[in-house]
């Protein structure tokens, strides 16, 4: 069988992060398409691929090769996007292959990290370096148990009601979600952002400070709901709902 990009479009996510929609998927779409029509790459061959290229990257990192650690770090996000792009577009997906990738991106994440920090110690002997990998690793971790938590106490709140997957939007402004700022951002402008512009600790600073607003507004919109929540147990006629 031969996919056209149109079939590899149909597997975008109907909103997705602006460095996603904008950054990857133009270059992902017409990739997933090759990978799909010329080889036999799994979804799980190509995510061991994504997680191969972050190691390189942490190996750039640690000796101090910035601008070539960006560039793989790209490469890695790259190849991370299409394996679920190739899952979905062969019907592959599969509860290990999502609980696989969620763990190989948090490694990958610690890895080049604690590698970044180590080779800016290395090349300046300033030992705030190693603190700083250890705030990314801090961000990074407290944003995805708060969402994971949140959307858990959420699905308790209201169970979710089934539906089909929503339709991709033609526009891809229309794909870009309303939370401007995300893991993903935040992950892009440590890794490949800050490395490229020699800027890596200003550049995380500025990043982790607009992931950390996001969060906030997450927790008070939450708070929100929960409050709602309380008042529709006293008012069974009043609905809770998500915003």
């Amino acid at each position: 069988m031969s996919y056209s990009l149109a079939d590899v479009r149909g597997t975008l996510k109907a909103s997705d992060s602006w460095w996603t929609v904008y950054c990857v998927d133009p270059l992902a779409i017409r990739l997933t398409r090759c990978v799909a029509n010329r080889t036999r790459l799994t979804p799980g061959a190509v995510t061991a691929v994504a997680f191969g290229l972050g190691l390189a990257a942490a190996g750039a990192f640690a000796t101090g090769a910035l601008v070539l650690g960006a560039a793989l770090s790209y490469l890695c996000f790259l190849a991370d996007c299409v394996d679920g792009k190739l899952a979905r577009l062969k019907g592959l997906g599969s509860a290990f292959g999502e609980w696989l990738d969620y763990i190989l991106d948090r490694v990958r994440t610690v890895v080049c990290a604690a590698a970044l920090g180590h080779g800016l110690y290395a090349a300046t002997g300033d030992s705030g370096y190693l603190l700083f990998a250890a705030g990314v690793v801090l961000v990074d971790v407290f944003r995805y148990l708060n969402g994971q938590q949140i959307g858990k106490a959420r699905r308790s709140l209201a169970p979710p009601v089934p539906a089909p997957r929503a339709p991709v939007p033609e526009r891809a402004r229309d794909r870009v979600r309303r939370r401007y700022f995300s893991g993903i951002e935040f992950q892009m402008a440590v890794f490949v952002v800050g490395p490229l512009t020699g800027l890596v600790v200003q550049v995380t600073a500025c990043a982790a400070a607009a992931l950390l607003c996001f969060e906030l507004h997450l927790i008070h919109a939450f708070w929100r709901q929960t409050r709602r929540a309380a008042t529709s147990r006293m008012n069974p006629s009043e609905p809770v709902l998500a915003e």
